[in-house]
């Protein structure tokens, strides 16, 4: 603990206990941030923290001004090729991760924080999803870290109404070719729209979304981890905890009564956050995940949210219903050390090397269509199956 005046006072919280102590306090800074993340909360973190801790340190730096909480930089330190290695609690989950402060908090709050972080016992700092204008890169310093964009993010207003909305985003030919794909569909059967809200109805949607999920990304690259043995886990949690905020809400759509495509995305603080969602490959001629987000955003207009953080990449629909982009970034610098900065190099080049599969489409049809029998006979190996 850090006495810095007779009212204000820095501390590490290092142990889950003394975080969970946090909770009746930690979700007002949360909703304080220019950006609010859901995946902030604390909750989310918390959960987050049981089912992927082990073999990381959690260092969470608060600032408190007359014994309340008025700043928060939730941390861990973790190894990484024997290196020590500074990231935001929560990991590459964690989007739109940065300083947490009290709305009526001083600017020198962060700069506190920093102060921290630079002193803790680290030989790299790697801050992932950090949004533009992030408060801690400001204050470690921008140029002592590489500051590298790495998703694109787009951003929708659902205003003045969704109705409105698509048909100013859409043309007249991509309605109808929307329309059309749902006539195809519910000339297969029974075509129906369920919205999971209450706990009983997500636990059950859940279910259906990872399966679903399975289907979608056998034999492609899936860095998610939602449908492995602890991602699994710790989505039943997290989504059960969050539902006493009425934060989470997943879109099925039906045909005949089975689950061909869901949309899994939080409301908060007036947003919509796509988290997941996946659809049936063998119905894609249909596009019913395409349909399915159209619904989705129907809903999320109905429920009076009035923005849309689709937080990945730039896939087609995102770039023709987005107003703009505000690009998610990872921070990486403060290095020390040999081995401490030849991981930062290493990191880096693993980066470019992304960056370059990104842009060129012929390295990514490679990647996720033409090797997708060989990561399905691999997998089938893991499980001891036969191809």
């Amino acid at each position: 603990m850090t006495v810095v005046s007779p009212t204000t006072v820095v501390e590490t919280v290092s142990s889950a206990a003394a975080f969970e102590a946090l909770e009746g306090e930690w979700d007002d800074l949360v909703s304080a941030m220019q950006r609010p993340s859901p995946f902030l909360l604390h909750a989310w973190l918390s959960e987050w923290w049981r089912h992927y801790g082990d073999g990381g340190a959690l260092a969470v730096h608060v600032v408190r001004q007359d014994r309340r909480l008025v700043g928060a930089l939730p941390l861990m330190v973790a190894g990484k090729a024997g290196v020590r290695v500074v990231r935001f609690m929560g990991g590459r989950q964690s989007v739109l991760a940065d300083v947490l402060l009290a709305s009526d908090a001083a600017d020198s709050v962060a700069g506190l924080l920093a102060e921290r972080l630079l002193a803790s016992d680290h030989q790299l700092v790697d801050l992932y999803g950090t949004p533009a204008g992030s408060r801690i890169v400001a204050a470690l310093g921008r140029s002592r870290l590489h500051v590298i964009e790495r998703i694109e993010a787009p951003v929708l207003k659902l205003l003045p109404s969704w109705t409105a909305v698509y048909e100013t985003k859409t043309s007249a030919k991509t309605r109808s070719l929307h329309r059309r794909r749902r006539r195809q569909l519910a000339e297969l059967g029974r075509l129906e729209v369920s919205v999971a809200r209450t706990p009983a109805q997500l636990e059950e949607a859940l279910e259906e979304a990872f399966r679903l999920h399975a289907l979608r990304w056998e034999g492609r690259p899936d860095g998610s981890g939602f449908v492995t043995p602890t991602g699994m886990r710790f989505h039943r949690a997290v989504i059960q905890r969050l539902a006493e905020l009425d934060v989470p809400r997943i879109v099925t759509l039906t045909l005949d009564g089975r689950a061909i495509a869901f949309h899994y995305f939080f409301a908060f603080a007036g947003c919509m956050y796509v988290h997941r969602l996946a659809f049936d490959p063998a119905l894609s001629r249909y596009s019913p995940g395409l349909v399915n987000t159209l619904d989705t955003l129907q809903v999320a207009a109905d429920e009076g949210l009035t923005r849309v953080e689709f937080l990945g990449g730039g896939e087609r629909y995102k770039r023709e219903l987005a107003d703009r982009f505000e690009p998610l970034h990872q921070a990486l610098g403060l290095a020390s050390g040999v081995r401490g900065h030849a991981l930062l190099e290493a990191e880096l080049g693993v980066i470019r090397l992304r960056m370059q599969l990104k842009r060129s489409p012929r390295l990514r049809r490679f990647y996720f269509d033409r090797l997708a029998p060989v990561r399905r006979l691999a997998a089938r190996s893991r499980n001891g199956l036969k191809p």
